[in-house]
């Protein structure tokens, strides 16, 4: 078989054609496989005291409030406090005409001044008939009536001692005073008006006093808190922080009592935080952000929340080790203010990867760009629950 020249050039041609094609796959899968190393940003672990905080929203309320009505029929002869006052308890709030209870109290006062001299009357009548029986000069029985006498007038008096006190309760009923210390609503009888003792009605209120220092915020938990809440309370006190909402300063209170029962269609126990107010902060209706520290846990390892993530076998984190992301399988404690608690799986001191974790994989080169943090708690990290 005779092979030409000319077709012995070709085939050297297609043979070097196809060499330099694959060299250049080549080249280019291996280009692909080299990945560059991932930037990533780091934190390290470490233990800290971590308080165990809930977080509710509460509404404030008013320990005491109280509806000033008045008990007797009368016209109103003046108000003495503006609408919106600040009262003490005792302070006068409403003076009623009360001319003719101060006429009967004096009716009242004249009869016992008459009963008395009458009673001392009798007295000496006692005595004198004494003397005349023991002279044979009078009869027994005038002695007995003259006895007799001075017991009557005795229970005269009584009465119109106890007539007096009971005019002059009925006189008090005449000056509405504040039952107890807080702010006065808005009046709804005015000066001129008629009081009536039976209306029922809305108008039947001059008004409503409502304590405000201090004061509740009631919340709800739910019941799973209800031992935790109870040893604290039991011990150093479970500590209340409030926050009226649109306000920027949290204000401290403590938790005073948990409601008697359980509400078994929401399964939440209502509980009552009462707060010293002296500054007015709080105002009865407002809501309120809570946080309720009900212990404060040691020696806890965290990490920043975004360092924990969730695959098919449950949570992991990324370990940076000699340039490498390791894949660390952890259990996760709870979860609070930006920060988690790893119970099992992570040590103290160990770096853990924040920022870029979600494009890793287990093995993967990584560069560190900067820490997201020195540590993986915050400063204070016992009073942040505050």
């Amino acid at each position: 078989m005779v092979v030409s020249k000319k077709s012995v050039s070709r085939a050297l041609v297609a043979a070097c054609f196809v060499a330099t094609f694959a060299t250049a796959l080549a080249h280019r899968a291996t280009a692909q496989g080299a990945r560059p190393p991932a930037v990533v940003t780091t934190a390290v672990s470490q233990t800290t005291q971590l308080p165990f905080v809930a977080e509710a929203i509460g509404s404030v309320q008013p320990i005491a409030s109280v509806q000033i009505r008045t008990r007797v029929d009368a016209q109103i002869e003046s108000i003495a406090v503006a609408d919106g006052a600040s009262v003490k308890a005792g302070d006068v709030l409403v003076k009623l005409d009360s001319r003719q209870v101060e006429a009967q109290l004096k009716q009242a006062q004249a009869q016992l001044d008459r009963d008395n001299a009458t009673l001392q009357q009798n007295l000496r009548d006692v005595e004198r008939f004494a003397q005349l029986v023991a002279s044979k000069s009078a009869t027994q029985v005038a002695l007995d009536n003259a006895r007799t006498a001075v017991l009557a007038t005795k229970a005269a008096i009584a009465g119109d001692q106890a007539a007096i006190e009971s005019l002059k309760v009925q006189l008090s009923y005449y000056t509405l005073r504040a039952p107890i210390s807080g702010t006065v609503g808005a009046f709804a009888l005015k000066a001129g008006n008629m009081a009536r003792a039976n209306d029922n009605s809305a108008t039947g209120v001059f008004a409503t006093i409502n304590q405000i220092a201090p004061i509740y915020v009631a919340f709800s938990l739910p019941q799973r808190f209800l031992p935790d809440l109870r040893a604290a309370m039991a011990g150093a006190g479970a500590r209340v922080a409030a926050r009226p909402q649109g306000a920027q300063r949290w204000i401290e209170g403590k938790v005073a009592l948990i409601d008697n029962t359980i509400d078994p269609a929401t399964g939440m126990l209502v509980a009552r935080a009462t707060f010293a107010n002296d500054d007015q902060a709080l105002w009865p209706g407002q809501l309120c952000d809570l946080k309720v520290t009900l212990r404060v846990d040691d020696n806890l390892v965290v990490v920043p929340r975004e360092a924990v993530q969730v695959g098919q076998k449950g949570n992991f984190v990324f370990v940076a080790d000699g340039g490498r992301a390791v894949l660390r399988t952890v259990k996760v404690g709870r979860e609070q203010d930006g920060r988690t608690v790893i119970a099992d799986g992570l040590k103290p001191g160990e770096t853990v990867i924040v920022g870029g974790a979600n494009l890793l994989t287990d093995g993967a080169a990584i560069a560190v760009e900067k820490s997201a943090d020195k540590s993986a708690v915050k400063p204070n990290a016992k009073a942040d629950a505050s």
